[in-house]
């Protein structure tokens, strides 16, 4: 359900209702099925330590809160606008229910050591980092939108250093989760190296037979376990509109995409 506002926003529901977040209309980067998949990723029967990289408005993150009573999340995001949606966001009543476990942190994903620290990211504190990144080629999508170009195109090593700093900020044992376009497999997984092992892709097809618009992908920081290309997530059946069951479920917070 979205609810438009007298200004260039809205109010959106999520999770059929459990959250809701307040997204710019007609610029940056409006948040959808991609970041409640993400937030799927996060699987914890235990209080845990979230970081969500690039979080924007804070969709994934908050889906994350709101499925998992236990867990305290960081919004980490660089623009000082998207950074008050996600803030007025956490003081609608909607979310009471978890907005004293999440924190918004505004600062670069690319601050290194000591300066990232200074802003609020200390090594080896968070069991799980995850990330929706501005994956799109700079050449594919060209837009007068600031703040839409800076959320969708692609920067020169974007996986090497957001990757750098998950592995940087994540406990030994911790799991990295993101979502990104086939293409970038290659990028994420040279990323990785050495820091992450354990990994694990599954494509997301829109139809049976159909090429993957998606990879959801996790990993595991010093794990030495071998890589696995896990069975395709269908989204629609053959002729049919709506999301299959599982993938239903995922979206909208019901369920968790438990790794192998």
């Amino acid at each position: 359900m979205t609810t438009r506002t007298t200004t260039a926003e809205t109010v959106d529901a999520f999770h059929r209702g459990k959250f809701h977040l307040i997204q710019p209309l007609g610029q940056g980067h409006r948040s959808g099925m991609d970041a409640m998949l993400l937030a799927a990723l996060v699987s914890c029967g235990r209080p845990c330590r979230v970081a969500d990289l690039g979080a924007g408005a804070g969709a994934a993150g908050m889906a994350v809160a709101s499925r998992l009573e236990e867990a305290e999340v960081l919004l980490f995001e660089r623009s000082p606008i998207m950074a008050d949606f996600a803030r007025r966001s956490l003081a609608l009543p909607e979310n009471a229910r978890f907005a004293a476990r999440v924190a918004v942190l505004e600062a670069d994903v690319s601050l290194n050591g000591k300066a990232r620290a200074a802003a609020g990211l200390p090594d080896d504190a968070f069991d799980h980092v995850i990330m929706n990144p501005p994956f799109n080629d700079a050449a594919d999508r060209r837009t007068p939108d600031r703040l839409k170009a800076e959320a969708h195109a692609m920067s020169d090593d974007l996986f090497e250093t957001w990757i750098k700093t998950a592995g940087a900020i994540m406990k030994p044992g911790g799991q990295l989760s993101l979502i990104a376009r086939p293409e970038s497999i290659a990028e994420i997984l040279a990323a990785c190296g050495r820091r992450f092992g354990g990994i694990e892709i599954t494509p997301l097809l829109p139809r049976a037979g159909e090429n993957a618009v998606r990879i959801l992908v996790t990993a595991i920081k010093q794990s030495r376990k071998r890589l696995v290309l896990r069975a395709p997530l269908i989204m629609h059946a053959e002729g049919a509109h709506r999301f299959a069951p599982e993938v239903d479920d995922l979206n909208n917070g019901r369920a968790a995409y438990h790794r192998r």
